[in-house]
This record gives C-alpha cells, structure tokens and sequence, in this order.
C-alpha cells in the first residue's frame, strides 16, 4: 500500500492508501522524497479537469481519474523491471516526467517534449504526490553525492525555465525582462543572473516575490502595481530601447501585450505561461520585426541542471515551505490559493527517503 494524494475531480483531492501496482518491465519503482506544487496542480485542484484524463485514457499511461498527482518529484529507487540495467535499488533519482512514445516523428528527431503522445505523470497518468510511485524507467535521471534530493525536487520547474531560456536564443550581455516572478520566472531570473545578462529586469505585483528577485540578482525591479505603465518601466530599466528578449511567464492576454510593448524592435518575446486565446497587434509586431517564441515542457536538459547545481547554483532558493502529504489541501491547494507569501511549496510524504 501507499498513501497518495488522488483528484477525483474539482475541490476533491483526498489522502488516501492505494495498492502500489506492480513493477513492469521497463518501469522503475521509487520512494518519493519530496513533491512540489505546480501551477498546474494547482489549477486542476481549482476547476479542473484541464489536462487530467476523465472519459478517454491517455494513450501512453492508460489512465484516467482518479489520478494521483504530483509531476515535481524525486526519490530512491526501490525496485525494477526486468528488461531495466541502467537503474538499480538505492538509487537516488530525479523525475523527467515526461510521456513519450518514442516511435513518432517527432520523438525520432529528439524533440520528445511534442511527442504527439505528450503528457506527464502527475497530471496524464499517476505521480508522485504519494509515498511510492511508479514510472517508465527513462523518466528517472541517478544523482550524484553532490546533489540533493531537496535541490532535484526543484529540477522539473528549473527544467521548464531551462528549456525556455535555451529557445529564447540569449547571447550574453543581453537585457532581459521576466514578467511574472512565479518559480518559472524566479528560476528564469536566476538562469539570465548566471548566463551574463546585461540587465535583468524583474516585474511582478508582489513586494516580497520582487524581493526575491533582487536577491537572485535582478539588476531593476518594476512594481506592476504602479500607475506608470509596465512595459513604459521596463523599457526606462532596459535604456528606453526595451528588452533584447521578454519572458511572458504568468499566462495572460494583458502581460503578453506588455512583453510586446517593452521589447526593443528586433526583439523577441518568450511566451512561457499558458494564455489561451488573445489578441495582439500583428501590425505592430511586423513593423518591429518582433519574434513571439513558445515553450513547453523541456528535453534534455536535466544533465546540465545537475551540472549547474554541482556548480553551485541554488534551485532551493524559490522553496518557501516543506508539508506533510497529510496536510497537502489546507496547507498546500489552499495555502496557494489564498495568496500571500507562499511561492514553491514541497510535499515530504512519510515514507519518503530520509537521505537528503
């Protein structure tokens, strides 16, 4: 048995024991250290179903609700498959949580993260929102000494924040603005600090996350609270010419426009949050010869979040409080829910492995 946080639908996840399925052959068992809350935990927790499965199973882990929850994970291998060598009980691991077919054109061509059977444990099929969970073998990247189960449990929002500054294309010593310090644009403030941003300039609603910012390195800080216009704030901060490149990373028509309208002509916009429909100004953006660039998930880049953290680069920096699974609604969905402080909160579950 395991106790595992399970969304039965919205408002409605409960802590309860499951039978812990059995390990296939090319799937690995882990002891769960820690979870993190992802956003879109959160919004399935809200008013979902958004990504979670209800009527037709998702192709590649066969679920549907009730799903447990949890894609930011990591823990010790307690058991393999058969057909499984590279991977072995003890093991201290990270989770790629990644979906993926292996056979469609596009997992051919390494770009995995738009498999056309794309999806995630977690939200597509069971994760690790419990004390033992069970995965394809590939997902899990073995850790060395030097990295902690606490720094990996922070790995897969890093990894969104990776993958996205990689296809913004950022040369050093250029300005770039992050609108929307969630981790995703905290993490992306402190990638732009270590890859040799000019400016970074840091815009968000919140005193204390603005804070944060500027301790991970935010050369300017824009409250979007002021009467001032943020994109008119932004491009003061960046020399009055904007942003070389604008990460949009809080899922909004009205932020999108502000990326737009605080990038310098020739400039690039790194749309990150997840908006749904919106209207731009297409005349606008041709007569700038602005990009708008899109990002989601990652591949392959947990290797180099292992290096850069051997390298002294600390993830932990955006956690703000570690929860007993039990706790995981009043202390975790609700916490987030009602605003305040709280930026990236951590689910230790009981049985999760005591090594750091």
């Amino acid at each position: 048995m395991t106790r595992a946080a399970v969304w039965y639908g919205a408002r409605d996840v409960r802590v309860v024991d499951l039978e812990l399925r059995a390990t296939g052959p090319e799937e690995a068992a882990i002891a769960v250290a820690y979870c993190g809350i992802c956003g879109s935990d959160l919004h399935e927790y809200a008013d979902g179903p958004h990504a979670i499965p209800v009527t037709e199973p998702h192709p590649e882990s066969g679920a549907t609700a009730p799903i447990v929850l949890g894609h930011e994970f990591c823990g010790t291998v307690i058991d393999v498959g058969s057909s499984v060598s590279e991977l072995a009980p003890g093991d201290r691991v990270a989770v790629e949580p990644h979906y993926r077919c292996g056979a469609c054109p596009r997992c051919e061509a390494d770009e995995y993260n738009i498999c056309r059977h794309f999806g995630f444990a977690g939200l597509m099929g069971d994760g690790g929102m419990a004390e033992r969970a069970v995965v394809p073998a590939y997902m899990l990247h073995r850790l060395p000494d030097t990295v902690s189960l606490v720094q990996a449990a922070v790995f897969e929002p890093a990894a969104v924040a990776l993958h996205a500054w990689r296809r913004a294309g950022i040369r050093p010593g250029e300005t770039v603005a992050v609108v929307g310090l969630g981790p995703i644009g905290l993490l992306v403030v402190m990638l732009a600090v270590r890859h040799g941003a000019a400016r970074v300039i840091a815009a968000d609603l919140s005193p204390a996350r603005l804070e944060l910012a500027r301790t991970l390195g935010a050369t300017d800080l824009v409250h979007a609270d002021q009467r001032a216009a943020v994109s008119d704030l932004i491009r003061q901060a960046a020399g009055g010419e904007g942003a070389d490149v604008a990460f949009e990373v809080v899922g909004s028509e009205e932020t999108l426009r502000t990326c737009l309208d605080a990038t310098r002509n020739g400039g690039r916009v790194m749309l990150v949050g997840l908006a749904g429909r919106v209207s731009i100004d297409a005349f606008a953006m041709v007569n700038k010869e602005q990009s708008i660039i899109t990002s989601v998930g990652y591949r392959d880049v947990y290797p180099e979040l292992i290096r850069l953290v051997e390298e002294g680069m600390d993830l932990t920096a955006i956690v703000t409080s570690t929860i007993a699974l039990e706790d995981v609604v009043h202390d975790g969905f609700d916490a987030l829910l009602r605003g305040g402080d709280q930026i990236k909160i951590l689910v230790r579950p009981s049985g999760g492995n005591a090594r750091p």
